[in-house]
């Protein structure tokens, strides 16, 4: 293309910028030059050409840049004449750094000739102020509305300035929004090496990390197709550029390394990143195959706020090789690990020193965080125990991270157990005693020990300790309701004493109503006797006498008899869960009795 400018002199000087021609007039030989690297290229020389002939020149956000870089390259100053470009560039630019619109239009018109605008100091001016309303009220600044920057282009109004066109203030009076997320949209539209300084900048005037945090999520989403959940914007793996790498290949490898260069952004507190956010990096890191200290950064942040996860979130499917188990195990493993170092102020290392400084917590929410962490991985265990290459020693670690304190109960514990051990018929009995070794019976709930009791995928032995922890409860229980029956009104223990035989007419069958009826008469006879005696000193052995077996009342005949082949702990057992029964009825009674 060629461009002349209509003179009355013939021209003598040809400039080519690429294929791009244009006849001037030099008053001298005629000659041509080439400036294929001038900042900007042709249309930066167009308007750069109009400025030298006194043609009037519209200078805005999106050229003040490339104007700026080619009159510092053509060295315009102020030696060659008044009001050189330069000059009338750097005035414009107090215009541009006014607005946050401005400023973000003319930071993006840098990327194509970054050197030349880090050279005249455009980039780090245009990020700095951006920084400051980013950091400051946005409606001090006449800031417009997150997303309003794009486009400005075409909304820009001028008006002539000695010969050059600015933008007319009363121009930017947007409107404001004064969320702390108005700026998050504008700045994900810029190349990461130029967010990356933004985030820095706004870090050292003090922003806050959660509105950091935020902002780089927004990033993230925006910019990486797997966290934004768009697989479809991949190219086709069978799109191949002649000559080069398959194409998928090369968009695979820029999105892994944008995905590391996002996850060392992130602030290091502890908190001021959702977990679910993480956890979702996480599973893209793995399947994108970042390198093994971008996934270490992110298990250890993760596992010093696992309290906060859910179990949807924390079931990684495994993206190794070889990998036999549905889930990653062994991550979750080592995030648990994290945390429970974290909880034990041990720390965890590799991370920031100023990660968790005044965030120590108090012993009892400690407790609580471990107290949540341990029914999560209760509920993780259950949810993974139906996997049949889940190993015993696989699942027995997992189980074995949190301390028997951090569980109020066992059920879920015991609910996670049962289902593995139904998945996993082919244990021997050594393993299901390993197992179930992890289990504290005593922290069993009334309806898990009664499960438990019947259940015959557990040891024997496990069985055994059930029922001896359920009678021992029991048995202390009904000596608790004892003593506190001394104090019961004698008018209202006869009123509860005929609800309660109307309620076991109607709930008592046939030879059980009978037997709860014997039962009944012995506690009324104890209670007489414990009434007479308070004031001697034989309550003592009344107490001996409470707190010894019942015997049968039934025939000889119900009792357990001795039949070949059973061991003693097998018989044991039998007469446990026999008097383990009974005793439960009796108590049920007692405390509808009690109430």
């Amino acid at each position: 293309m060629e461009i002349t400018v209509k003179q009355s002199l013939a021209s003598d000087v040809t400039i080519e910028i690429g294929e791009t021609s244009f006849q001037l007039h030099k008053d001298g030989t005629t000659c041509v030059v080439k400036l294929d690297d001038i900042p900007g290229g042709s249309n930066a020389f167009e308007l750069v050409t109009k400025f030298c002939y006194g043609i009037k020149l519209e200078i805005n956000p999106s050229n003040v840049v490339s104007l700026r870089c080619a009159a510092e390259y053509l060295e315009m100053t102020e030696d060659y004449g008044e009001g050189n470009l330069i000059a009338q560039t750097e005035s414009f630019f107090s215009e541009v750094f006014s607005s946050w619109t401005d400023s973000m239009q003319a930071l993006q018109t840098c990327e194509d000739i970054l050197q030349h605008a880090e050279d005249v100091h455009v980039v780090s001016r245009c990020i700095n102020s951006l920084a400051m309303k980013a950091c400051s009220d946005p409606s001090l600044f006449g800031l417009p509305v997150c997303g309003q920057s794009k486009g400005s282009k075409d909304n820009n109004k001028s008006s002539l300035w000695n010969g050059i066109s600015s933008r007319d203030k009363s121009d930017i009076t947007a409107a404001v929004n004064t969320a702390d997320d108005w700026w998050y949209e504008d700045v994900s539209s810029l190349s990461f090496s130029l967010y990356k300084r933004l985030i820095n900048a706004v870090e050292v005037r003090g922003m806050e990390p959660e509105r950091v945090s935020g902002s780089i999520m927004f990033y993230a989403k925006k910019n990486v197709s797997l966290l934004n959940d768009q697989p479809n914007s991949q190219p086709q793996k069978d799109t191949v550029v002649p000559g080069s790498e398959d194409l998928a290949t090369l968009y695979e490898d820029a999105q892994r390394n944008l995905l590391e260069e996002i996850i060392n952004l992130l602030p290091p507190q502890k908190g001021v990143t959702p977990t679910k956010f993480l956890l979702k990096l996480l599973k893209t890191a793995m399947n994108l195959h970042c390198n093994p200290s971008c996934l270490e950064i992110l298990e250890k942040r993760i596992g010093a706020q696992l309290d906060q996860a859910t179990l949807v979130d924390l079931l990684i499917p495994n993206m190794g090789y070889a990998s036999e188990t549905l889930y990653d195990i062994d991550c979750v493993q080592r995030m648990v690990d994290y945390f429970m170092q974290m909880q034990s102020g041990g720390g965890v290392s590799g991370t920031s020193s100023g990660e968790d400084s005044g965030q120590m917590m108090n012993p009892s929410q400690s407790i609580a965080s471990m107290t949540v962490v341990a029914e999560l991985v209760d509920s993780y265990l259950a949810e993974v125990a139906p996997d049949v290459n889940v190993k015993p020693p696989k699942f027995q670690s997992l189980a074995a991270v949190i301390p028997d304190y951090a569980r109020p109960k066992y059920d879920g514990f015991y609910h996670a157990v049962d289902i593995y051990l139904k998945a996993h018929p082919w244990l021997t009995e050594s393993e299901r005693e390993q197992i179930c070794r992890l289990m504290n019976c005593q922290k069993l709930s009334l309806e898990a020990s009664t499960h438990a009791a019947q259940n015959e995928r557990l040891p024997l032995r496990m069985v055994v300790q059930v029922l001896f922890f359920e009678q021992l409860r029991l048995r202390t229980q009904i000596s608790g309701w004892f003593f506190l029956s001394d104090n019961i009104d004698n008018s209202q223990a006869r009123d509860q004493d005929e609800t309660v035989d109307q309620d076991r007419a109607l709930v008592v069958p046939g030879d059980v109503r009978n037997r709860v009826s014997e039962l009944e008469k012995e506690y009324q006879n104890m209670k007489q006797e414990i009434q007479k005696l308070t004031k001697t000193k034989k309550r003592w052995s009344i107490f001996a006498r409470i707190f010894a077996r019942p015997k049968p009342r039934g025939p000889p005949g119900q009792l357990i008899q001795q039949k070949p082949g059973h061991t003693k702990v097998q018989q044991s057992a039998a007469l446990l869960k026999k008097h383990h029964l009974e005793n439960t009825k009796y108590a049920e009674l007692n405390h509808t009795n009690k109430n």
